[in-house]
């Protein structure tokens, strides 16, 4: 995210503990094949926010002590999990008994989401226990080491019945809707839809025809595990020399049809080098060989990787301006507009670093933004290098690009590109104005800091001086305020000095 040798990040963070979860792909057959009811996640969860999913969440504790009639091979805890999700969420509710007016459902629902009883409770009430012969096994997926919040989750398939009437209400989920699984593959070529692999592998399945393949939904094939959140544009974290909150840098790689292109291979290790070179041989079997690394910038965490790449005969594209950063590696220098792969258009975008750029897929929208913006935290702009201003001009220029996904270099895809993007320019105006109010006593950069960072732990204003620094070279630029004998303040108060 930037090169601030100075600063200690301490040991490595040891990866997530997983939590229990549970999911429920609810199905039934439709003019165009199987359907499935899917469910966006709202813009402010902290786990792929915007994403399409199925109905699910983590393991309660108090799903223990949920009464689950027959569950199988399945704890009943875990059915109970999948049964209490997928009512809160879509509002049905699989449990023995008569069936029951959707009407009635609907006042129990929001009896269990505002807590005001407890599902064990509810079902008690209505002299009922989860169904657990409908919940039937469809795999087991554990989140991945590099992701900040991981999930153990079951996944259970239910077939829909007539009656059942599945409803999003807004909050945590943005909306729901029956799409058949086709059309959501569609969907997701298309960058329309994001999936994480527990929820793009069952649609791929269900996608086939015919009853459900129990058999494949079980047991994914190793293309299952590669993250594709859109068809062509795989995520590979590697663990780089980066600063916290991240540990990993996301190496992007790009189908460009009859090869792929490796945007970033960041990690100088070893290790984290040849887990990238298998999943490069791999998609090598399948007709797309490496061919290309594309460079968003210069900095450790992005280029760690390159010269390996380049020994191998990649051709390495990267803006004139990194030749210092890749010494010994030639590379043919970016050009400004120009069309990569006849579909990703080369933008410069200095600010955070003086050689940064992106690549505009113009078919789907996606962005690879490098660290114009990340989803972990806050990018450094980090003097004489960062240029505040600089940098929040380029992303006004992005907001205009209108892209629909960013993919950042740290962090999860952004689905709603404008707004992320808009999100942090906010941001960035909300800690300007802190610093102007915080300069209404003059102080050194480090007492402006933390008056102005007061909100975040003292162990990053470190980093933090860094862009507050940005912020205080560019109002001094536009005349607001003045540095005088290491102490800063505004232009008013130094002239009445």
């Amino acid at each position: 995210m930037s090169e601030l040798g100075a600063f200690d990040p301490g040991p490595l963070r040891p990866p997530a503990v997983p939590r229990p979860a549970a999911t429920v792909i609810l199905w039934r057959s439709g003019p165009r094949g199987l359907e499935t009811y899917l469910v966006r996640r709202g813009a402010t969860q902290r786990f792929a926010p915007g994403f399409s999913a199925f109905p699910g969440g983590r393991r309660d504790p108090e799903d223990a002590a949920v009464p689950v009639h027959l569950p199988g091979a399945s704890a009943p805890a875990d059915v109970a999990c999948a049964a209490r999700e997928l009512f809160e969420e879509a509002g049905v509710l699989v449990a023995t008994g008569r069936p029951r007016p959707p009407a009635s459902l609907a006042g129990h629902r929001s009896r269990l989401l505002s807590g005001a009883v407890g599902f064990a409770e509810l079902l008690r009430e209505l002299q009922a226990e989860v169904d657990g012969p409908r919940f039937v096994e469809g795999g087991r997926w554990v989140t991945p080491e590099a992701y900040p919040i991981r999930f153990d989750a079951l996944t259970y398939l239910v077939e829909w019945r007539d009656g059942e009437e599945p409803e999003v209400w807004p909050g945590e989920l943005e909306d729901g809707a029956w799409l058949s699984a086709a059309g959501a593959l569609d969907a997701w070529s298309r960058g329309e839809r994001l999936f994480l692999p527990p929820n793009l592998w069952p649609v791929r399945v269900l996608a086939r025809g015919g009853a459900p393949d129990l058999e494949a939904l079980r047991r994914p094939d190793q293309a299952a595990f590669r993250i594709e959140y859109q068809q062509g544009l795989w995520q590979l974290p590697l663990r780089t020399p980066t600063l916290p909150p991240a540990v990993h840098t996301n190496c992007w790689i790009a189908d460009l049809g009859d090869r792929v292109a490796v945007v970033d291979p960041g990690s100088p290790w070893p290790e984290e080098q040849a887990r990238l070179d298998g999943f490069l041989d791999l998609l090598a079997a399948e007709g797309r060989p490496a061919r290309e690394v594309w460079v968003t910038h210069g900095h450790a965490d992005h280029v760690g990787g390159v010269a390996a790449l380049a020994v191998r005969g990649l051709t390495v594209r990267a803006h004139r301006d990194i030749a210092a950063r890749l010494p010994g590696v030639l590379f043919k220098p970016l050009r400004e507009g120009e069309l990569l792969g006849g579909r990703w258009g080369v933008l410069f975008t200095p600010g955070h670093a003086r050689d940064h750029v992106v690549f505009h897929d113009e078919e789907t929208g996606a962005l690879l933004v490098g660290d114009m913006l990340s989803t972990l935290s806050t990018v450094v702009i980090d003097p004489p290098e960062g240029d505040m201003a600089e940098y929040e001009r380029q992303l006004e220029r992005l907001v205009v690009l209108a892209p629909r996904t960013l993919y950042p270099a740290h962090g999860q895809p952004a689905p709603r590109g404008v707004a992320a993007l808009r999100a942090y320019l906010a941001h960035r105006a909300e800690r300007e104005a802190r610093i102007l109010d915080a300069l209404a006593e003059p102080g050194t950069l480090g007492e402006i800091t933390a008056r102005a960072y007061a909100d975040v732990p003292p162990q990053v204003w470190p980093v933090a001086e860094r862009s507050g620094l940005a912020v205080l070279l560019k109002l001094a630029a536009r005349g607001s305020a003045v540095e005088r004998e290491g102490r800063w303040c505004l232009t008013g108060a130094a002239s009445g000095r």
